[in-house]
C-alpha cells in the first residue's frame, strides 16, 4: 500500500516523545541557554505543550494513513472489478465522480450499506474524521471529543483488522 504504516508512525511518535523528554531536562547540552530564566513550572508547562501537540501531529498522520487504506482499496475494488457487492458500489461511484469520491459520504456509507457487520467501525470513523478535519482546517472550533494518538492508534490497528481491504499488490 502507498501509505505510511502505523506502526512506523507510533515509533516516530515515541521517538520524538522520548526526545522532548530528554531536551527538557539539564542532560540536554542546550537546556542552560534554551530555558534561560525559565522558572521549574514554566519548562514544565511548554514540554507539555510539545508533548500535546506531538500527540495531536501523529494522531492526524494515523488518521491520513487509514484514509490511504480506504481510497487504496476503493481503486483497487475498481480497478480489478471484483464481483462483491461493496466493489459495485464502489464502481458506480467511479462512475460517477472516479478519484474524487468523498470519504465520509461515499466511502464508508457503501461500507456501512454493504458490510453492516463493521458498522460500529463506520460510525468510529466517521467521528475519528471529525477530529481530523479539525486538526487539518485550523482548530478554530472546539472538537465534541477529546482524541489522542492511543486512541486513535487503536482505533487505526482495530480498523485495519477487521476491514477487508484489497491492495495492487
Amino acid at each position: 500500500m502507498g501509505s505510511i504504516a502505523i506502526e512506523a508512525i507510533a515509533e516516530y511518535h515515541n521517538d520524538v516523545e522520548r526526545s522532548l523528554g530528554l531536551y527538557f531536562t539539564e542532560a540536554s547540552p542546550s537546556f542552560s541557554i534554551r530555558f534561560l530564566g525559565l522558572r521549574q513550572e514554566e519548562i514544565l508547562a511548554v514540554r507539555a505543550d510539545r508533548l500535546e501537540e506531538t500527540d495531536l501531529r501523529s494522531a492526524f498522520f494515523v488518521l491520513t494513513s487509514l484514509e490511504a487504506a480506504f481510497r487504496v482499496d476503493y481503486e483497487c475494488r475498481c480497478r480489478k472489478k471484483l464481483k462483491d457487492e461493496l466493489s459495485r458500489a464502489f464502481r458506480s461511484l467511479w462512475k460517477q465522480r472516479e478519484k474524487k469520491v468523498r470519504l465520509d459520504e461515499d466511502i464508508f456509507k457503501a461500507w456501512k450499506d454493504h458490510r453492516p457487520e463493521l458498522r460500529q467501525f463506520v460510525g468510529e470513523l466517521r467521528v475519528a474524521f471529525k477530529f481530523r478535519h479539525w486538526l487539518a482546517h485550523g482548530r478554530y472550533w472546539e472538537p465534541n471529543r477529546k482524541y489522542d494518538f492511543n486512541f486513535v492508534y487503536s482505533l487505526a490497528d482495530d480498523v485495519l483488522n477487521a476491514f477487508p481491504f484489497q491492495t495492487f499488490s
